[in-house]
Protein backbone atom coordinates (compact mmCIF):
# COMPACT_ATOMS: atom_id res chain seq x y z
CA UNK A 1 0.00 0.00 0.00
CA UNK A 2 1.35 3.42 -0.92
CA UNK A 3 1.54 6.29 1.56
CA UNK A 4 -1.28 8.07 -0.31
CA UNK A 5 -3.55 5.01 -0.11
CA UNK A 6 -2.73 4.68 3.59
CA UNK A 7 -3.74 8.31 4.24
CA UNK A 8 -6.98 7.87 2.27
CA UNK A 9 -7.94 4.69 4.12
CA UNK A 10 -7.36 6.32 7.50
CA UNK A 11 -9.41 9.36 6.46
CA UNK A 12 -12.28 7.23 5.17
CA UNK A 13 -12.69 5.68 8.64
CA UNK A 14 -13.51 9.07 10.20
CA UNK A 15 -14.96 11.21 7.37
CA UNK A 16 -17.97 11.10 5.04
CA UNK A 17 -15.74 11.81 2.03
CA UNK A 18 -12.00 12.24 1.63
CA UNK A 19 -9.54 13.37 -1.03
CA UNK A 20 -5.75 13.14 -1.17
CA UNK A 21 -3.83 15.59 -3.39
CA UNK A 22 -0.08 15.05 -3.71
CA UNK A 23 2.70 16.77 -5.67
CA UNK A 24 6.20 15.34 -6.10
CA UNK A 25 8.76 17.51 -7.82
CA UNK A 26 12.42 17.41 -8.88
CA UNK A 27 13.85 20.85 -9.74
CA UNK A 28 17.21 21.93 -11.13
CA UNK A 29 17.45 25.74 -10.84
CA UNK A 30 20.45 27.65 -12.24
CA UNK A 31 20.94 31.28 -11.23
CA UNK A 32 23.14 33.97 -12.78
CA UNK A 33 23.58 37.31 -10.99
CA UNK A 34 25.35 40.41 -12.34
CA UNK A 35 26.32 38.53 -15.52
CA UNK A 36 28.00 35.70 -13.58
CA UNK A 37 26.97 32.20 -12.56
CA UNK A 38 25.88 32.26 -8.93
CA UNK A 39 24.40 28.83 -8.13
CA UNK A 40 23.32 25.44 -9.46
CA UNK A 41 21.00 23.40 -7.26
CA UNK A 42 19.11 20.11 -7.21
CA UNK A 43 15.88 19.96 -5.15
CA UNK A 44 13.42 17.15 -4.55
CA UNK A 45 10.16 17.95 -2.78
CA UNK A 46 7.04 16.00 -1.85
CA UNK A 47 3.90 17.25 -0.19
CA UNK A 48 0.35 16.02 0.30
CA UNK A 49 -2.93 17.76 1.13
CA UNK A 50 -5.90 15.99 2.70
CA UNK A 51 -9.43 17.38 2.22
CA UNK A 52 -12.18 15.72 4.23
CA UNK A 53 -15.94 16.32 4.27
CA UNK A 54 -17.87 15.46 7.41
CA UNK A 55 -21.14 16.72 8.85
CA UNK A 56 -21.49 19.23 6.02
CA UNK A 57 -18.13 20.89 6.72
CA UNK A 58 -14.75 20.83 4.97
CA UNK A 59 -11.47 20.12 6.76
CA UNK A 60 -8.00 20.55 5.29
CA UNK A 61 -4.46 19.72 6.36
CA UNK A 62 -1.15 19.26 4.57
CA UNK A 63 2.31 17.88 5.27
CA UNK A 64 5.64 17.07 3.68
CA UNK A 65 6.27 14.20 6.12
CA UNK A 66 5.65 10.60 5.05
CA UNK A 67 6.02 9.06 8.51
CA UNK A 68 2.88 10.42 10.19
CA UNK A 69 -0.26 9.71 8.11
CA UNK A 70 -2.47 9.51 11.22
CA UNK A 71 -1.31 12.94 12.37
CA UNK A 72 -2.36 14.41 9.02
CA UNK A 73 -5.86 12.93 9.37
CA UNK A 74 -6.20 14.23 12.93
CA UNK A 75 -5.16 17.75 11.92
CA UNK A 76 -7.72 17.74 9.10
CA UNK A 77 -10.40 16.70 11.61
CA UNK A 78 -9.42 19.57 13.93
CA UNK A 79 -10.11 22.12 11.17
CA UNK A 80 -13.64 20.85 10.47
CA UNK A 81 -15.40 23.05 13.02
CA UNK A 82 -14.05 26.21 11.39
CA UNK A 83 -14.09 24.91 7.82
CA UNK A 84 -16.45 26.17 5.09
CA UNK A 85 -19.76 24.49 4.41
CA UNK A 86 -19.55 21.56 1.96
CA UNK A 87 -22.14 21.77 -0.80
CA UNK A 88 -20.80 19.18 -3.24
CA UNK A 89 -19.96 15.49 -3.70
CA UNK A 90 -16.53 14.28 -4.76
CA UNK A 91 -16.47 12.66 -8.23
CA UNK A 92 -15.97 8.97 -8.99
CA UNK A 93 -13.60 7.41 -11.55
CA UNK A 94 -13.18 9.46 -14.75
CA UNK A 95 -11.83 9.04 -18.29
CA UNK A 96 -9.20 11.61 -19.25
CA UNK A 97 -8.08 13.08 -22.59
CA UNK A 98 -4.58 12.47 -23.89
CA UNK A 99 -2.62 15.66 -23.16
CA UNK A 100 1.13 15.16 -23.79
CA UNK A 101 3.11 17.08 -21.17
CA UNK A 102 6.15 14.85 -20.56
CA UNK A 103 9.32 14.89 -22.66
CA UNK A 104 12.03 12.44 -21.53
CA UNK A 105 14.63 14.71 -23.14
CA UNK A 106 13.97 17.26 -20.37
CA UNK A 107 14.44 14.73 -17.58
CA UNK A 108 17.81 13.67 -19.02
CA UNK A 109 19.10 17.25 -19.46
CA UNK A 110 22.34 17.62 -17.45
CA UNK A 111 22.79 20.77 -15.33
CA UNK A 112 25.69 21.71 -17.63
CA UNK A 113 23.31 22.26 -20.55
CA UNK A 114 21.19 24.63 -18.42
CA UNK A 115 24.30 26.59 -17.47
CA UNK A 116 25.33 26.76 -21.15
CA UNK A 117 21.88 28.08 -22.14
CA UNK A 118 22.07 30.90 -19.61
CA UNK A 119 25.70 31.70 -20.43
CA UNK A 120 24.90 31.83 -24.16
CA UNK A 121 22.13 34.36 -23.57
CA UNK A 122 24.21 36.61 -21.30
CA UNK A 123 27.22 36.60 -23.64
CA UNK A 124 25.05 37.52 -26.64
CA UNK A 125 23.43 40.39 -24.75
CA UNK A 126 26.66 41.60 -23.11
CA UNK A 127 28.30 41.87 -26.53
CA UNK A 128 25.69 44.46 -27.57
CA UNK A 129 24.80 46.00 -24.21
CA UNK A 130 27.87 45.90 -21.90
CA UNK A 131 26.37 48.66 -19.74
CA UNK A 132 23.43 46.45 -18.71
CA UNK A 133 23.58 44.11 -15.69
CA UNK A 134 21.84 40.79 -16.33
CA UNK A 135 20.16 38.36 -13.99
CA UNK A 136 19.24 35.01 -15.46
CA UNK A 137 17.30 32.00 -14.17
CA UNK A 138 17.32 28.71 -16.07
CA UNK A 139 15.73 25.54 -14.83
CA UNK A 140 14.04 22.23 -15.45
CA UNK A 141 11.34 20.52 -13.43
CA UNK A 142 9.79 17.06 -13.45
CA UNK A 143 6.63 17.03 -11.37
CA UNK A 144 3.87 14.49 -10.73
CA UNK A 145 0.36 15.29 -9.45
CA UNK A 146 -1.69 12.46 -7.92
CA UNK A 147 -5.32 12.65 -6.75
CA UNK A 148 -7.17 9.87 -4.90
CA UNK A 149 -10.59 10.10 -3.33
CA UNK A 150 -13.02 7.98 -1.37
CA UNK A 151 -15.31 7.52 -4.40
CA UNK A 152 -12.67 5.55 -6.28
CA UNK A 153 -11.11 8.34 -8.32
CA UNK A 154 -7.40 7.87 -9.07
CA UNK A 155 -5.69 10.38 -11.36
CA UNK A 156 -2.00 10.98 -11.94
CA UNK A 157 -0.05 13.16 -14.38
CA UNK A 158 3.66 13.82 -14.89
CA UNK A 159 4.90 16.91 -16.70
CA UNK A 160 8.29 18.30 -17.59
CA UNK A 161 9.10 21.99 -17.91
CA UNK A 162 12.12 24.05 -18.84
CA UNK A 163 12.38 27.78 -18.37
CA UNK A 164 14.67 30.67 -19.29
CA UNK A 165 14.12 34.07 -17.66
CA UNK A 166 16.33 37.13 -18.21
CA UNK A 167 16.11 40.51 -16.49
CA UNK A 168 18.31 43.47 -17.35
CA UNK A 169 18.93 46.67 -15.39
CA UNK A 170 20.45 49.72 -17.09
CA UNK A 171 21.18 52.60 -14.73
CA UNK A 172 22.63 55.92 -15.90
CA UNK A 173 22.36 59.51 -14.67
CA UNK A 174 19.66 58.68 -12.14
CA UNK A 175 17.52 56.95 -14.75
CA UNK A 176 16.84 53.22 -14.71
CA UNK A 177 15.64 51.01 -17.54
CA UNK A 178 14.34 47.56 -16.63
CA UNK A 179 13.75 44.91 -19.29
CA UNK A 180 12.77 41.25 -18.98
CA UNK A 181 11.80 38.31 -21.13
CA UNK A 182 11.08 34.63 -20.57
CA UNK A 183 10.43 31.37 -22.35
CA UNK A 184 8.75 28.31 -20.81
CA UNK A 185 8.10 24.94 -22.41
CA UNK A 186 7.39 21.30 -21.61
CA UNK A 187 10.23 20.48 -24.01
CA UNK A 188 13.92 21.46 -23.97
CA UNK A 189 14.66 25.07 -24.95
CA UNK A 190 17.25 24.59 -27.72
CA UNK A 191 18.63 28.14 -27.76
CA UNK A 192 18.10 31.64 -26.38
CA UNK A 193 17.72 33.50 -29.69
CA UNK A 194 14.06 34.48 -29.28
CA UNK A 195 14.57 35.79 -25.75
CA UNK A 196 17.73 37.67 -26.72
CA UNK A 197 16.06 39.24 -29.80
CA UNK A 198 13.15 40.49 -27.68
CA UNK A 199 15.45 42.05 -25.08
CA UNK A 200 17.59 43.63 -27.80
CA UNK A 201 14.50 45.25 -29.34
CA UNK A 202 13.35 46.53 -25.94
CA UNK A 203 16.72 48.15 -25.25
CA UNK A 204 16.95 49.72 -28.70
CA UNK A 205 13.60 51.42 -28.19
CA UNK A 206 14.57 52.50 -24.68
CA UNK A 207 17.71 54.49 -25.58
CA UNK A 208 15.94 57.79 -26.26
CA UNK A 209 13.75 59.36 -23.58
CA UNK A 210 10.72 61.27 -24.90
CA UNK A 211 7.61 62.89 -23.38
CA UNK A 212 4.67 60.55 -22.98
CA UNK A 213 1.43 61.19 -24.84
CA UNK A 214 -1.37 62.04 -22.44
CA UNK A 215 -5.11 61.76 -22.22
CA UNK A 216 -7.26 59.32 -24.15
CA UNK A 217 -4.71 58.22 -26.75
CA UNK A 218 -4.69 54.75 -28.33
CA UNK A 219 -2.74 52.28 -26.21
CA UNK A 220 -0.98 49.21 -27.59
CA UNK A 221 -0.83 46.34 -25.11
CA UNK A 222 1.91 43.88 -26.08
CA UNK A 223 1.31 40.22 -25.12
CA UNK A 224 3.24 40.72 -21.85
CA UNK A 225 1.15 43.78 -20.98
CA UNK A 226 -2.05 41.89 -21.81
CA UNK A 227 -0.99 39.20 -19.35
CA UNK A 228 0.28 41.47 -16.61
CA UNK A 229 -2.37 44.19 -16.69
CA UNK A 230 -5.58 43.15 -18.45
CA UNK A 231 -6.02 39.48 -17.57
CA UNK A 232 -6.39 39.91 -13.79
CA UNK A 233 -9.56 42.04 -13.86
CA UNK A 234 -11.04 40.08 -16.75
CA UNK A 235 -10.46 36.62 -15.22
CA UNK A 236 -11.70 37.88 -11.84
CA UNK A 237 -15.02 38.75 -13.46
CA UNK A 238 -15.13 35.33 -15.17
CA UNK A 239 -14.41 33.45 -11.94
CA UNK A 240 -17.29 31.43 -10.50
CA UNK A 241 -16.28 32.39 -6.97
CA UNK A 242 -16.75 36.09 -7.83
CA UNK A 243 -20.08 35.22 -9.44
CA UNK A 244 -21.55 33.33 -6.45
CA UNK A 245 -20.47 36.20 -4.19
CA UNK A 246 -22.57 38.53 -6.37
CA UNK A 247 -19.45 40.58 -7.10
CA UNK A 248 -19.00 39.97 -10.85
CA UNK A 249 -20.15 42.72 -13.21
CA UNK A 250 -20.85 39.90 -15.69
CA UNK A 251 -23.65 38.34 -13.63
CA UNK A 252 -26.73 37.79 -15.78
CA UNK A 253 -24.90 38.60 -19.02
CA UNK A 254 -24.31 35.11 -20.48
CA UNK A 255 -25.32 35.29 -24.13
CA UNK A 256 -24.86 39.05 -24.26
CA UNK A 257 -22.04 40.99 -25.98
CA UNK A 258 -19.44 42.26 -23.51
CA UNK A 259 -16.54 42.94 -25.91
CA UNK A 260 -15.76 43.75 -29.54
CA UNK A 261 -16.79 40.98 -31.96
CA UNK A 262 -13.10 40.38 -32.78
CA UNK A 263 -12.40 39.26 -29.20
CA UNK A 264 -12.59 35.52 -28.42
CA UNK A 265 -11.14 33.92 -25.29
CA UNK A 266 -10.96 30.19 -24.46
CA UNK A 267 -9.47 28.42 -21.46
CA UNK A 268 -7.90 25.36 -23.08
CA UNK A 269 -5.97 22.96 -20.80
CA UNK A 270 -5.70 20.34 -23.56
CA UNK A 271 -3.02 22.07 -25.68
CA UNK A 272 -0.08 19.64 -26.12
CA UNK A 273 3.15 20.53 -24.33
CA UNK A 274 1.81 23.83 -22.94
CA UNK A 275 3.09 24.08 -19.35
CA UNK A 276 -0.34 25.20 -18.09
CA UNK A 277 -2.15 22.26 -19.69
CA UNK A 278 -3.44 19.26 -17.72
CA UNK A 279 -5.57 16.16 -18.47
CA UNK A 280 -7.61 16.81 -15.32
CA UNK A 281 -8.22 19.68 -12.94
CA UNK A 282 -7.14 19.67 -9.31
CA UNK A 283 -10.30 17.82 -8.25
CA UNK A 284 -9.77 15.07 -10.84
CA UNK A 285 -12.37 16.11 -13.43
CA UNK A 286 -11.46 15.68 -17.14
CA UNK A 287 -10.11 18.78 -18.87
CA UNK A 288 -11.81 20.26 -21.90
CA UNK A 289 -11.59 23.50 -23.89
CA UNK A 290 -13.91 26.04 -22.26
CA UNK A 291 -15.14 28.99 -24.38
CA UNK A 292 -15.59 31.99 -22.07
CA UNK A 293 -16.00 34.84 -24.58
CA UNK A 294 -16.82 34.06 -28.21
CA UNK A 295 -16.85 36.86 -30.79
CA UNK A 296 -17.42 39.30 -27.96
CA UNK A 297 -20.33 37.35 -26.43
CA UNK A 298 -20.07 36.02 -22.88
CA UNK A 299 -20.37 32.22 -22.93
CA UNK A 300 -19.79 31.21 -19.31
CA UNK A 301 -17.70 31.20 -16.14
CA UNK A 302 -14.98 29.12 -14.48
CA UNK A 303 -16.29 26.75 -11.78
CA UNK A 304 -14.88 24.16 -9.40
CA UNK A 305 -17.13 21.69 -7.52
CA UNK A 306 -17.94 24.02 -4.61
CA UNK A 307 -18.77 27.14 -6.64
CA UNK A 308 -20.66 25.10 -9.25
CA UNK A 309 -22.92 23.67 -6.55
CA UNK A 310 -23.55 27.14 -5.12
CA UNK A 311 -24.38 28.43 -8.63
CA UNK A 312 -26.60 25.37 -9.29
CA UNK A 313 -24.57 24.31 -12.32
CA UNK A 314 -21.82 21.81 -13.19
CA UNK A 315 -18.11 22.19 -12.59
CA UNK A 316 -16.18 23.29 -15.66
CA UNK A 317 -13.14 21.29 -14.47
CA UNK A 318 -11.42 24.54 -13.55
CA UNK A 319 -10.28 23.72 -10.00
CA UNK A 320 -6.80 24.95 -9.12
CA UNK A 321 -5.00 24.51 -5.80
CA UNK A 322 -1.79 23.85 -3.97
CA UNK A 323 -1.45 21.05 -1.42
CA UNK A 324 -2.02 23.56 1.39
CA UNK A 325 -5.11 25.30 0.03
CA UNK A 326 -8.68 24.39 -0.84
CA UNK A 327 -9.50 24.25 -4.57
CA UNK A 328 -10.80 27.40 -6.24
CA UNK A 329 -11.76 28.19 -9.84
CA UNK A 330 -8.86 29.28 -11.99
CA UNK A 331 -7.80 29.43 -15.63
CA UNK A 332 -5.22 27.00 -16.98
CA UNK A 333 -4.17 28.05 -20.51
CA UNK A 334 -5.88 31.24 -21.67
CA UNK A 335 -5.99 31.48 -25.45
CA UNK A 336 -7.09 34.73 -27.13
CA UNK A 337 -7.91 34.31 -30.81
CA UNK A 338 -5.69 36.00 -33.35
CA UNK A 339 -7.03 38.95 -35.33
CA UNK A 340 -6.85 39.67 -39.04
CA UNK A 341 -4.51 42.68 -38.90
CA UNK A 342 -0.72 42.30 -39.27
CA UNK A 343 1.00 43.91 -36.28
CA UNK A 344 2.84 46.45 -38.50
CA UNK A 345 -0.47 47.56 -40.01
CA UNK A 346 -2.09 47.81 -36.58
CA UNK A 347 0.71 50.08 -35.35
CA UNK A 348 0.74 52.05 -38.59
CA UNK A 349 -2.89 52.99 -38.11
CA UNK A 350 -2.03 54.99 -34.98
CA UNK A 351 -1.01 58.64 -35.57
CA UNK A 352 0.10 58.93 -31.94
CA UNK A 353 -0.11 56.55 -29.01
CA UNK A 354 1.55 54.58 -26.24
CA UNK A 355 2.92 51.03 -26.39
CA UNK A 356 2.96 49.30 -23.01
CA UNK A 357 5.49 46.48 -22.59
CA UNK A 358 5.84 46.20 -18.80
CA UNK A 359 3.94 47.56 -15.81
CA UNK A 360 4.55 47.93 -12.10
CA UNK A 361 1.90 47.80 -9.38
CA UNK A 362 -0.90 46.20 -11.40
CA UNK A 363 -3.94 45.12 -9.39
CA UNK A 364 -4.73 48.54 -7.98
CA UNK A 365 -8.22 49.99 -8.16
CA UNK A 366 -11.56 48.22 -8.25
CA UNK A 367 -10.47 44.95 -9.89
CA UNK A 368 -13.88 43.34 -9.26
CA UNK A 369 -15.48 46.00 -11.47
CA UNK A 370 -12.85 45.45 -14.19
CA UNK A 371 -10.76 48.52 -13.42
CA UNK A 372 -7.00 48.48 -13.95
CA UNK A 373 -4.28 50.96 -13.10
CA UNK A 374 -0.50 50.68 -13.09
CA UNK A 375 2.77 52.52 -13.54
CA UNK A 376 4.40 51.92 -16.92
CA UNK A 377 7.66 50.13 -16.15
CA UNK A 378 8.62 49.97 -19.81
CA UNK A 379 6.62 51.84 -22.44
CA UNK A 380 7.24 53.58 -25.75
CA UNK A 381 5.76 56.57 -27.54
CA UNK A 382 4.44 55.75 -31.00
CA UNK A 383 4.17 58.22 -33.89
CA UNK A 384 2.78 57.06 -37.24
CA UNK A 385 3.41 53.45 -36.25
CA UNK A 386 7.05 53.95 -35.28
CA UNK A 387 8.64 53.80 -31.83
CA UNK A 388 10.22 57.21 -31.25
CA UNK A 389 11.45 56.66 -27.68
CA UNK A 390 10.84 55.49 -24.13
CA UNK A 391 8.52 57.24 -21.69
CA UNK A 392 8.91 57.50 -17.91
CA UNK A 393 6.81 58.60 -14.93
CA UNK A 394 3.72 57.41 -16.79
CA UNK A 395 0.54 55.66 -15.67
CA UNK A 396 -2.22 53.88 -17.59
CA UNK A 397 -5.69 53.27 -16.22
CA UNK A 398 -9.07 52.20 -17.48
CA UNK A 399 -11.70 49.50 -17.38
CA UNK A 400 -11.06 46.20 -19.13
CA UNK A 401 -14.64 45.83 -20.37
CA UNK A 402 -14.67 49.34 -21.81
CA UNK A 403 -11.26 48.78 -23.43
CA UNK A 404 -12.33 45.47 -25.04
CA UNK A 405 -15.49 47.10 -26.35
CA UNK A 406 -13.37 49.78 -28.01
CA UNK A 407 -10.71 47.63 -29.67
CA UNK A 408 -8.92 49.37 -32.50
CA UNK A 409 -7.03 46.30 -33.69
CA UNK A 410 -6.22 42.68 -32.79
CA UNK A 411 -2.92 41.57 -34.30
CA UNK A 412 -2.59 38.51 -36.50
CA UNK A 413 0.60 37.52 -34.67
CA UNK A 414 0.39 35.89 -31.22
CA UNK A 415 2.95 35.12 -28.54
CA UNK A 416 3.13 32.93 -25.46
CA UNK A 417 3.44 34.67 -22.11
CA UNK A 418 4.75 32.12 -19.64
CA UNK A 419 3.08 28.77 -20.08
CA UNK A 420 -0.50 29.91 -19.51
CA UNK A 421 -1.36 32.67 -21.97
CA UNK A 422 -1.31 32.80 -25.77
CA UNK A 423 -2.38 36.24 -26.97
CA UNK A 424 -2.12 38.73 -29.83
CA UNK A 425 -1.18 42.36 -29.33
CA UNK A 426 -4.29 44.42 -28.56
CA UNK A 427 -4.76 48.07 -29.53
CA UNK A 428 -7.38 49.76 -27.38
CA UNK A 429 -9.12 53.10 -27.08
CA UNK A 430 -10.75 54.13 -23.84
CA UNK A 431 -7.52 53.97 -21.82
CA UNK A 432 -6.27 56.99 -19.90
CA UNK A 433 -2.58 57.90 -19.97
CA UNK A 434 -1.15 60.31 -17.41
CA UNK A 435 2.46 61.40 -17.08
CA UNK A 436 4.63 63.68 -14.97
CA UNK A 437 6.60 65.81 -17.42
Amino acid sequence: MSILEDILQRAQRVADQAEVFAVASHDTPVHFEANRLKSVQERQTWAVGLRILKGGRIGLASTNRQDDPQGLVERALETLALGPEATFTLPGPQTYPEVPLYDPAVESLPPRSLVDLGQEAIEALYARWPQVLWECRVGKTVSTVTILNSHGLHATCTRTTTSLVLEGSWIQDGDMVFVWESQVSCRPIPHSREVVASLDAQLQGAQRLVPAPQGGVPVVFTPKAVGNLLMMPLLTGLNGRTLVRKASPLEGKVGQPIADARFTLVDDPTLPYAPGSRPFDDEGLPSQPLPLIERGVLKGFLFDLQTASLARTKSTASASRSVGTLPAPGASVVVIAEGDTPLADALGSIPEGLMVEGVLGAGQGNVLAGDFSANVLLGFRLEKGEVVGRVKNTMVSGNVYHAFQRLIAVSRERRWVGGGLLTPTLVCAGVTVAAKQ
